[in-house]
């Protein structure tokens, strides 16, 4: 059976909600794939090291939305920061004033998720539960005038246990819409980057406006 990237990418999207968008996650797939998968109509592509997406940027289409999902290093922001669309791994608050830094310096905004830490792994990143709940206020969004909040990421716990999963996706959403609801002036603070190919579909059911999906549609790494 021949392998289609456009195929892989219309299997997805006909399922999709309007107000689901579809994150091609293209870590360490080369520019062919990416080139393959823009002319069947795909414009999000997300990357997870500063300098494969710093490689990549220039060789292809203007019209891409880059997006950031990896751990990002402060010391690595300036690189990205004239071009990136959204940046999903925003997990503290010197990576936040580094990101505003920046940001002024390429006289844009940076759209930017904060990171959510629901799973059991340690070495998964993000803020805690309680911390998201304390983070949000007048004083906090205006400390940040070339960042644009969109909404919240996270990652589940790799594990079979869908209760598990439903849950941490479930908490996550809790507190995305007590931050959507009491703070208006976050116009858009309407994303919610939950769910990768084996949890998608208990993360739409819980609320995630954007998965993302990597080896269903370029293959195994």
């Amino acid at each position: 059976m021949s392998f289609s990237i456009k195929e892989n990418l219309n299997h997805f999207k006909k399922d999709l909600a309007s107000n689901v968008s579809l994150l091609a996650v293209s870590k360490t797939k080369p520019v062919a794939m990416l080139q393959e998968a823009y002319e069947a109509g795909q414009r999000d592509f997300g990357e997870n090291k500063v300098q494969e997406l710093r490689d990549k940027h220039p060789l292809l289409a203007s019209d891409i939305r880059w997006h950031m999902i990896g751990h990002l290093q402060t010391n690595k922001v300036k690189y990205i920061a004239p071009f990136i669309y959204m940046i999903h791994s925003v997990d503290s608050i010197k990576l936040l004033d580094e990101i505003n830094k920046r940001a002024l310096s390429a006289n844009r905004k940076i759209r930017v998720l904060i990171q959510v830490h629901i799973a059991e792994e340690e070495e998964k990143f993000g803020f805690d539960m309680g911390e998201i709940s304390r983070l949000f206020n007048k004083e906090f969004i205006d400390n940040y005038p070339n960042i644009i909040f969109c909404g919240l990421m996270a990652m589940a716990t790799f594990t079979e246990n869908t209760d598990q999963i439903r849950n941490e996706f479930k908490s996550v959403k809790k507190v995305f819409t007590i931050i959507k609801n009491n703070f208006p002036e976050l116009t858009e603070f309407n994303e919610l980057s939950m769910g990768m190919s084996n949890d998608y579909k208990i993360a739409i059911e819980e609320g995630s406006t954007m998965i993302r999906i990597g080896s269903s549609i370029f293959g195994s790494r």
